[in-house]
C-alpha cells in the first residue's frame, strides 16, 4: 500500500489515535500493518537534488505529507523495500502540468546519487540555454547507481552540452538509454557496448561526430537503436547488423555515413523500421534486403547509392507498406516484381534516372495511395486503368519524364493536371 503517512509534527496526534496503524488491502479485514516510513537521510537528499534543479525556493510542500504518500506533483514514485519507502522514479522537467519545473540556474548536485534505489531518471526541457546555462552531464558518480538504474532519458534539453561520459557506462542494468534533441556532441564513447542489457538507444537529435562504435553491433538486446540527426561520419562494419537479431527498429538517417550498406543488414529479420535516408552511402542496393520479411518502412532516400533495382527480390518483402527510394542516383529498368509487395501504401521513385516503361501491374496494388515517379528518364506510355488516377489524384507525379506519355482516353474526363499528370504529355 503505497499511500502511507511518514512521521512529522502535524501528524503525530493522528498517529497516536490509530495507534500507529493504518489498514492493509488482504483477506483478513482485521489484520494491519504498521507505518512504513523514508529514511530521512533519502528525503533530505531527495529535496536538495529536487532544489538543484528547480531552485531554493522550493522546499518540498509540494510533497507534504511526504514524497511517497499522498504526493499530488507528478514526478515522484516510490517503492516499498526492506520495510521503507524508498524513490525508485524521479522524472524532471514540464511532461505535466504538476510537474517539477526547473529553474532558469537549474544544476546537478551530488545528492542525486544518494539515491540508489533509482531505476528511472527523467529530465525533459529542464536545461534549456545553451547561453545562459550551459550544463554537462555528470562525469562522476554515476556508479553509485549502477545496481538499480534502469532507464536514463535526457529530453529536449538545448542547454546540456559537452559529450557523453564514459562513467554512463557503469549503469550495467541500464535498458534504456535515451538522449534526445539536445546539445550534445562528440564521439559516441565505445563503452556504451559495455551496456550489454540495453533494449532501446536513442541518441538522435544531437550534434554528435565521429564514427558509430563496432562495439554497439554487439548489443544484442537492442530493440530500437536511433542515432538520427546527428553527423556522425566514417563507414559502417561489415558485420553491422549480424547481431541485432532482436532489432525493431533502425535509424541512422540524417548522419554523414558513407561507403557501402552492409550485409549484415540482411539479418535484422524482426526490424519493422530502417530509415538510412541523407547519408553518404554508396555501392548500390545490396541483396540481403530482400530478406528483411517484417519491414514496413524502408527509406533509402538522398543517398548517391547508384546502381539498379534489379538485384532486389522485391516481392519478398511482403509486408512493406512504405518504400522511398528517391534521390539516389537509380538507373535502369522499375521491376515488375514491385507490384508483388501487396501491403505498399507509398512507392517513392522519384528524382533518379530510372529507365524503361512502367508495369501496369503496379495500379493494381490495393493498398497504394501514393507513387512517385517523377524526374526520371522513362518512357513508353502509361498504361494505369482510369480508375487508378481518381484513387490516387495529386498523389501520382511523373512529370520530368521527357519520353512518357498517357492517352488520353485511360483518364478521367476531369483537368489532367488534378490527377498527377501535368508535366506528362499526351500520346
Amino acid at each position: 500500500m503505497k499511500n502511507l503517512i511518514v512521521m512529522n509534527k502535524s501528524s503525530v496526534l493522528v498517529f497516536l489515535l490509530v495507534g500507529l496503524f493504518v489498514l492493509c488491502e488482504c483477506e483478513d479485514e482485521d489484520q494491519f500493518l504498521p507505518v512504513s516510513p523514508m529514511v530521512k537521510k533519502e528525503q533530505e537528499a531527495l529535496y536538495s537534488a529536487i532544489q538543484g534543479f528547480v531552485g531554493n525556493s522550493w522546499n518540498g510542500s509540494d510533497l507534504y505529507p511526504d514524497p511517497c504518500g499522498w504526493t499530488p506533483i507528478q514526478g515522484v514514485y516510490c517503492d516499498l523495500l526492506d520495510g521503507y519507502w524508498h524513490v525508485t522514479v524521479l522524472n524532471i522537467g514540464l511532461v505535466f502540468d504538476n510537474s517539477l519545473q526547473c529553474s532558469p540556474n537549474a544544476k546537478f548536485t551530488h545528492h542525486l546519487f544518494e539515491l540508489i534505489h533509482l531505476r528511472s531518471l527523467s529530465f525533459f526541457h529542464c536545461f534549456s540555454s545553451p547561453r545562459d546555462n550551459p550544463i554537462r552531464i555528470p562525469s562522476s558518480n554515476w556508479e553509485r547507481l549502477s545496481n538499480s538504474l534502469e532507464s536514463l532519458e535526457f529530453r529536449s534539453n538545448g542547454g546540456l552540452i559537452g559529450t557523453i561520459p564514459v562513467s554512463i557506462s557503469y549503469l550495467k542494468k541500464l535498458r534504456s538509454l535515451v538522449l534526445l534533441e539536445n546539445g550534445l556532441i562528440g564521439d559516441l564513447p565505445i563503452e556504451l557496448g559495455n551496456l550489454v542489457n540495453l533494449k532501446q538507444l536513442v541518441l538522435a537529435g544531437n550534434k554528435f561526430t565521429g564514427q558509430i562504435p563496432p562495439s554497439l553491433g554487439g548489443l544484442t538486446e537492442l530493440l530500437i537503436m536511433d542515432l538520427s540527426r546527428n553527423s556522425l561520419t566514417g563507414t559502417l562494419m561489415l558485420t553491422f547488423g549480424c547481431n541485432l537479431t532482436s532489432l525493431l527498429k533502425l535509424d541512422l538517417s540524417n548522419n554523414k555515413l558513407e561507403g557501402k550498406i552492409p550485409e549484415g543488414i540482411g539479418r535484422l529479420k524482426n526490424a519493422t523500421l530502417l530509415d538510412l535516408g541523407r547519408n553518404k552511402f554508396s555501392g548500390g542496393l545490396i541483396q540481403s534486403f530482400q530478406q528483411l520479411v517484417s519491414l514496413k518502412e524502408m527509406v533509402i532516400s538522398n543517398n548517391p547509392l547508384g546502381g539498379d533495382l534489379m538485384g532486389v527480390e522485391w516481392g519478398k518483402l511482403q509486408n512493406l507498406e512504405i518504400l522511398d527510394l528517391s534521390s539516389m542516383g537509380l538507373t535502369g529498368l522499375v521491376p515488375e516484381s514491385m507490384a508483388g509487395m501487396k501491403k505498399l501504401r507509398y512507392l517513392g521513385l522519384n528524382d533518379n534516372s530510372l529507365t524503361g516503361n512502367l508495369s501496369p501491374k503496379l495500379a493494381s496494388l490495393p493498398s497504394l495511395n501514393a507513387l512517385y515517379v517523377n524526374d526520371n528518364n522513362l518512357t513508353g506510355k502509361l498504361e494505369f486503368a482510369e480508375g487508378f488516377y481518381k484513387k490516387m489524384g495529386r498523389k501520382f507525379r511523373a512529370w520530368n519524364n521527357s519520353n512518357l506519355c498517357y492517352q488520353r482516353e485511360m483518364i478521367p474526363s476531369s483537368s489532367s493536371s488534378s490527377h498527377g499528370l501535368n508535366g506528362v504529355k499526351l500520346c
